[in-house]
């Protein structure tokens, strides 16, 4: 992941830091991967503003994320890297050789093409997932 640093020209910008948009590949997200969340406006179960000033705002689509990487043994490919409006980190769409899609949270140091694969199988490599008890002591840990 690519930081932008900026000079400190004032005591706001001293620290400040923020996620580059270089590396995203793709701006659009895959349609069938995505639902549209209904926005509350600082509204109850009820429909009673509860929080004030609080409005509409931007309709965003939610992408939903396989945390869980549910296929175990089937390798995939990075093929797009994209933004999303409802986290901090960048999110990484996979194409499974099976013909199934998922998007997952982008490991650092991830590139379009590389092959991820989940399972008690898979190798020690960015982007694997593996049980922790297969997992050897001193390795670095993403997600």
């Amino acid at each position: 992941m690519v930081t932008k640093k900026y000079k400190p020209t004032s005591a706001g910008r001293r620290a400040r830091q923020v996620i580059s948009n270089e590396q995203l590949t793709h701006f659009k997200p895959q349609k069938s991967l995505t639902v549209s969340l209904k926005a509350h406006s600082g509204r109850n179960n009820s429909g009673k503003i509860t929080v004030r000033h609080r409005s509409g705002g931007v309709k965003k689509l939610y992408r939903l994320i396989d945390f869980k990487r549910v296929k175990d043994g089937v390798k995939a490919q990075i093929k797009s890297v994209e933004y999303d409006p409802y986290r901090s980190a960048n999110i990484s769409l996979i194409s499974y050789f099976d013909g199934s899609w998922a998007y997952i949270l982008t490991p650092e140091n991830a590139k379009v093409g590389d092959v991820v694969m989940s399972g008690e199988d898979a190798e020690i490599k960015t982007g694997h997932t593996l049980p922790l008890r297969k997992i050897p002591v001193g390795t670095v840990i993403h997600n």
